[in-house]
């Protein structure tokens, strides 16, 4: 039992170092300035790690618990977690002296990726044998 949760977790930890590395290096080749960002790169990727984590810790409480209902609980947390996202995202939307295209772009990539990695650990887990 304890296995498998760490080896979720690690590839949870291991998924996000990757992205995060692949980010700075688009970052860097395509010279985009990201230290004018609202947010910087690593309180993002922070935030967001905090967040998929306490989700798939919950998912794993869950399976253990009610395996019928993981599913609907990984739906819940996710509509959960949107409205922690729209709430980090309002005052990029209210930025008015610069443009925010890419901070937007960035934010939403971030958004789909992470929600990506959840979906992969969500379909392992439901793909499991009680």
């Amino acid at each position: 039992m304890f296995l498998k949760n760490y080896k979720t977790f690690l590839f949870l930890l291991i998924s996000v170092i990757v992205a995060y590395v692949i980010h700075q290096l688009i970052f860097y080749f395509f010279n985009i300035k990201h230290d004018v960002f609202y947010y910087s790169l690593e309180k993002l990727y922070g935030i967001f790690f905090l967040l998929s984590f306490i989700i798939v810790f919950i998912l794993l409480l869950i399976k253990e618990r009610n395996f019928d209902q993981l599913g609907m609980s990984f739906l819940l947390l996710t509509s959960s977690k949107m409205v922690v996202y729209y709430i980090l995202l309002k005052p990029i939307l209210n930025i008015k002296h610069y443009d925010i295209k890419t901070e937007k772009i960035n934010f939403f990539v971030l958004f789909i990726l992470f929600l990506t990695i959840e979906t992969v650990v969500t379909i392992r887990l439901l793909n499991e044998k009680r």
